[in-house]
């Protein structure tokens, strides 16, 4: 006896899906007068409109390319304006030293940007930045005053004034003099302190 095999769900399950087609896409014509081949290229209407655009045939579309003149009308002032705003891609710029004039004058030089720290401000002369102020330690207060710095001198300015404290206090420079010799200890050992604290990285 034969058992006829029934479908558990109870319904045909149909394997293919109806798929939607999708719909034509409509084909412009040619702008062009007299032309009546399809318009597939978008081109800009003129230099002085790039937002409106119309629609050309590959052919016609290339004799607009070729008799396009972006500098028609321009005199030879616009056209200067025009080579040196490219130099910055035609965006703004600003010569250094006008943040700290906004500041000055009661506008954030910085936008929205906060500058809690002073890391952007400039001294009253525009010029140079200010120097950060150092918070030392006692070691390291006394290796500065041993190399006759200021607190706040830089890692250029330490630098430089310890190759010259060395050659100064060098015994070859001083006839084996015992004070330049112990001068120049204490020189090198303050150098080792400001390095070893991370001072001069």
């Amino acid at each position: 006896m034969v058992q006829s095999r029934t479908n558990r769900f109870k319904s045909d399950i149909s394997i293919k899906g109806t798929k939607a087609k999708k719909p034509e896409p409509v084909t412009k014509m040619c702008e062009a007068p007299d032309c009546v081949g399809p318009g597939n290229c978008r081109v800009s209407k003129s230099p002085k409109n790039l937002s409106e655009y119309v629609w050309l045939c590959p052919k016609h579309a290339r004799l607009h390319n070729e008799s396009w003149d972006y500098f028609k009308g321009m005199d030879d002032n616009d056209v200067r304006q025009f080579r040196e705003d490219a130099l910055t891609g035609h965006r703004p710029t600003w010569p250094l030293g006008k943040r700290a004039a906004k500041a000055r004058m009661g506008q954030s030089p910085l936008g929205s940007v906060g500058d809690s720290h002073a890391m952007f401000a400039e001294d009253d002369d525009g010029g140079t930045p200010r120097r950060p102020e150092r918070h030392l330690t006692r070691l390291q207060a006394i290796a500065m005053d041993t190399m006759q710095l200021p607190h706040n001198a830089t890692l250029i300015e330490i630098k430089a004034r310890y190759k010259e404290l060395v050659k100064r206090f060098h015994p070859d420079a001083n006839g084996g003099d015992r004070g330049a010799e112990e001068r120049l200890k204490q020189v090198i050992k303050a150098y080792g302190v400001l390095r070893a604290s991370g001072l001069l990285t």
